[in-house]
């Protein structure tokens, strides 16, 4: 089992905002979800860091239950018709799944920095190894 390198808290919380998990400073991506390649202020190696597809699927986990199940109890989008609902409910989850991908993508790699998983431990734990 992975020991707890840097503090978790902290190191998550600086991923969410977008920042650097070592020194909360530097950009974490340079574009929507491309992570930078190194913090401009730390120096640290960010895409050493794998979030491979954890973070699409806990954006669709948390989306799909947080949203879309409670959705279901409101008699407002079964009774409205379908030409108003729709636009109204795809648009919406649209929004909210795009600006909560890149903030969990962010948790993640601050997680990932926390525990000290790297892209070359991360390979160790595939089920490639075993065959």
């Amino acid at each position: 089992m992975t020991e707890i390198r840097h503090p978790v808290g902290p190191s998550v919380s600086r991923g969410l905002k977008h920042r650097c998990p070592a020194c909360g400073k530097g950009a974490l991506f340079r574009k929507y979800l491309k992570v930078a390649e190194r913090c401009e202020v730390c120096d640290l190696d960010l895409q050493r860091y794998p979030a491979d597809d954890g973070p699409a699927y806990l954006t669709i986990l948390l989306v799909g239950h947080l949203i879309v199940a409670p959705l279901f109890f409101f008699p407002i989008v079964w009774e409205s018709p379908a030409y108003l609902s729709l636009p109204i409910l795809l648009g919406s989850l649209s929004v909210i799944t795009l600006m909560a991908l890149p903030r969990i993508k962010g948790g993640w790699i601050g997680l990932m920095y926390a525990i000290g998983v790297t892209d070359r431990e991360a390979r160790l734990h595939t089920a490639d190894v075993a065959d």
